[in-house]
């Protein structure tokens, strides 16, 4: 009977695990190993670009791409793990409770936002972390047209002043005003604990954040949170007002849920700690790669960050290494010593940095050049021949 490796997820961390697994066992000549991926869709939505319009594009099928390499695909959602009995419990695509069992599991089902216990939120806010969910903005967006004009509806509160808040907001002025009309009176508003504009993205980098932020329209209530969410606005924690038909959440992800229940070391996150191989740390047939894996990126104490940069890597590494435990060659330890950040500012360009520090390197539209290939051509799945596929899976691949 062949071996069964079984991929929970299709997103970057999933795909690539998968691509790389079926690589190494073609370089081997071994046909006695099944590899199959478990997820919702056939398809790898394009996360990093929910904060741009046209939300219900960002997903790249995946069928083909599999079919070529013969990589299996079940339609469902995983829902149990049971390590014992080495069996994963998924709802199918109809609805019905079915079981897969796995000779070396791979967990690969990335993150959520966690909406905090904010009075109101998970009621009147949206947010840009599912497709789904950027849909549901881009229709509330456009639904905004429909209503008298007033300065709650020309008004959007962004709530935090992390990366995906600082894209989401520079990005709004330009869309709000596709929607409403370039006259239109536009708000956007971020709301951040920091003490300066972009402090959490470091000093340098916040320079660009400062002078996009003032370019494009956007402004910064500093020093400042959310404490509650209606469907007209939000009060911040001083008590002040602010009317908006707008409130879009971006403040706290977290690893999937299935990680707990994988006996194993958890960090803040919900992160399984994993070795170099990207093995969980006290279990021997279970890996977790992308945004479920707290793995050490370097020798000088840096972790894989919870971004598709990291994530593809780590799948190229979690799949070449799942197969190699299996086929007894020596695995390719996980290392990803460069660190880049390209972040979006809207009409005003993009920055881009290089390092944990994030030194500026390109800034307005260079940056923007950039970012604009990273977006729509880097993080997309490889052409679905065996070939470009595979080579494109080799784990020592640098990825910036």
């Amino acid at each position: 009977m062949k071996q069964h490796i079984l991929v929970i997820g299709a997103g970057f961390g999933g795909m690539w695990t998968a691509l790389s697994a079926t690589r190494l066992f073609d370089i081997h000549g071994h046909d006695d190993v099944e590899v199959t991926v478990l997820a919702p869709q056939a398809e790898l939505r394009v996360r990093p670009r929910f904060y741009e319009p046209n939300a219900h594009q960002l997903a790249a099928p995946l069928g083909e791409l599999f079919d070529a390499v013969g990589v299996k695909f079940i339609k469902g959602a995983a829902e149990t793990i049971d390590v014992q009995s080495k069996q994963v419990g998924y709802r199918d695509d109809s609805g019905t409770q079915q079981v897969c069992s796995y000779d070396k599991l791979v967990l690969a089902t990335g993150s959520r936002l966690a909406v905090p216990n904010t009075a109101g939120a998970v009621e009147h806010a949206f947010d840009v972390d599912q497709i789904e969910e950027a849909v549901r903005l881009e229709n509330h967006l456009k639904s905004l047209k429909q209503l008298p004009q007033s300065k709650a509806r020309n008004t959007v509160v962004v709530a935090g002043g992390g990366f995906t808040g600082i894209e989401t907001a520079t990005e709004m002025p330009a869309r709000l005003r596709a929607i409403l009309g370039d006259a239109a009176d536009i708000e956007v508003i971020i709301v951040d604990r920091g003490e300066k504009i972009g402090a959490s993205m470091g000093a340098e980098i916040s320079v660009s954040i400062a002078l996009a932020s003032a370019e494009v329209g956007v402004e910064w209530r500093l020093k400042s949170s959310v404490v509650s969410v209606d469907e007209n606005g939000v009060t911040l924690a001083d008590g002040q007002r602010i009317d908006a038909k707008t409130v879009i959440w971006t403040t706290g992800v977290r690893a999937s849920s299935l990680t707990e229940q994988v006996p194993g070391e958890r960090d803040a996150l919900g992160r399984l700690h994993v070795d170099s191989h990207l093995k969980v740390i006290g279990q021997d047939d279970i890996f977790a790669t992308g945004d479920v894996a707290y793995a050490a990126s370097d020798d000088i104490g840096n972790h894989a960050m919870m971004t598709c940069q990291h994530a593809i890597v780590l799948g190229r590494h979690a799949g070449n290494n799942v197969a190699a435990q299996i086929l007894g060659v020596d695995p390719t330890p996980y290392r990803q010593p460069k660190y880049v950040t390209c972040l979006d500012l809207g009409a005003w360009g993009a920055v881009y940095t290089e390092g944990w520090d994030r030194q500026v390197k390109l800034v307005r539209q260079e940056g923007k050049a950039l970012k604009t290939q990273i977006n729509t051509q880097w993080i997309y799945p490889p052409a679905a021949n065996r070939e470009s596929a595979w080579a494109a899976a080799d784990p020592l691949i640098p990825i910036a």
